[in-house]
């Protein structure tokens, strides 16, 4: 307000100096526009004197009984006044709205129409509405919104007996991407297994008709037909353990298990694989066993994928090297088991994602390398389980390092602890 003034009188005087406009109209302009700067300011000032007043409202036995049943909600909640003035808000509220402020509209600190429709509806008709609120800011989020009137009990206070709105909103955030989520593994699961279905349908139409009596092409075809089915077999196979290991996430394992000795079978069972494809796997493990709480067939399988992934995609660097070593963690000592390759590495963009199901960094070498897109997901799932960590540091041309970060066991393995904690 304190800026138009000036700003008008050094327009319209620059204006008449210019010879645009006369002195006499240039000053009824200037007063038009100063009473109406006054008439602003009145309202101003009569607006805060309201607010001020809302404010001072504080101290009622029903605004702090209001105040503190709703600073006691987990969801987000604000309280409406007639007029859809704010009057009083918890501080979970401020997720969905940052610029909510007592005696102020609604509508100035959340602009959905779908909100402020449902609002308006609520307090005219008198009943619950719900509706849906989506915001892409600053992150992705689902709200249910739920606005109820309510009505303070009657009293000598000629306020008692007022009607309030209660807008609620409840966090639809994890429901929906969870059903993202699942439709988006139906869709992978199904598109995975189309292809080689679709890959043995043709081949036995092939052999049953022109190749009917063509040995070498029959050869060929039962070779890749086998190796189709394989490939299924495997997806199913990891399907499988996926959910089998979800079904037990709550469950922490508590066997011992000595991860050197698991290691050097790791390292044995996969030298076929690596002498097939030209790779060196160096394991120097330490003289004494190193116990972690655990399933041993789970963590089993978790390092053979994540070697079989090293000699797979990092065949061209010709080494896998794995080490395993102690160190603090956030909950004690824990254990670090690395297994790193000497390839081609991953790009930085793909390294949040990898652990993601069916996501490959480079689904046509995944592919010819007979992988299902579910071996990292495996990992993260067992690890979880395990209450351990998957970390994974990578750079184009240098390889990519995959680090396992499990508690360790300490005691005998009749009365074991694990950070502090019996597990007998």
């Amino acid at each position: 307000m304190r800026l138009v003034l000036p700003a008008a009188a050094i327009a319209l005087a620059t204006a008449v100096l210019a010879g645009e406009i006369r002195v006499v109209p240039a000053v009824i302009v200037f007063a038009a526009i100063t009473l109406g700067v006054l008439l602003d300011i009145r309202r101003a000032a009569a607006a805060r004197g309201a607010g001020a007043e809302v404010l001072g409202r504080r101290g009622d036995a029903d605004d702090l009984v209001v105040d503190a049943a709703i600073a006691g909600v987990p969801d987000p909640v604000i309280v409406l006044e007639r007029g859809g003035l704010v009057r009083a808000f918890n501080r979970r509220a401020v997720e969905v709205a940052p610029a909510l402020a007592t005696a102020r509209p609604l509508s100035f600190a959340l602009r959905h129409p779908g909100v402020l429709e449902a609002v308006r509806r609520a307090a005219e008709e008198g009943g619950t509405v719900r509706t849906e609120m989506f915001q892409r800011v600053p992150a992705e989020r689902w709200w249910e919104a739920v606005i109820a009137p309510v009505r303070l009990p009657a009293g000598p206070d000629p306020r008692n007996g007022e009607r309030l709105l209660l807008v609620a909103f409840h966090d639809l955030t994890p429901l929906r991407r969870s059903e993202q989520m699942r439709a988006d593994f139906i869709a992978n699961a199904s598109h995975e297994l189309r292809t080689p279905l679709a890959s043995l349908s043709g081949f036995i139409d092939t052999l049953q008709g022109p190749a009917r009596a063509d040995t070498a092409a029959r050869e060929k075809f039962l070779g890749i037909m086998r190796a189709q089915a394989s490939r299924m077999a495997r997806l199913i196979d990891d399907l499988l353990s996926l959910s089998r290991i979800e079904l037990k996430a709550h469950v922490r394992p508590e066997s011992p298990v000595d991860l050197v000795l698991l290691l050097r079978q790791v390292a044995d069972g996969l030298q076929p694989i690596a002498g097939e494809r030209g790779v060196a796997i160096a394991f120097d493990p330490p003289p004494e066993p190193v116990t972690v709480a655990g399933d041993r067939d789970e963590l089993l399988r978790a390092f053979e994928n994540l070697v079989e992934n090293a000699l797979k995609y990092g065949a061209s660097g010709g080494r896998v090297e794995l080490a395993i070593l102690r160190e603090p963690g956030l909950q004690g000592t824990e254990v670090a088991v690395s297994v790193r390759d000497y390839g081609p590495g991953i790009a930085p963009e793909h390294l949040p994602r990898l652990t993601e199901r069916f996501y490959r960094a480079d689904v046509a070498e995944s592919r010819a390398q007979g992988g299902t897109g579910l071996g990292l997901a495996l990992v993260k799932h067992i690890l979880q389980r395990h209450r351990g960590r998957l970390g994974i540091d990578s750079t184009p041309g240098a390889g990519a390092t995959f680090t396992v970060r499990l508690p360790i066991v300490t005691g005998s393995p009749s009365a074991t602890r694990i950070d502090g904690i019996s597990a007998s």
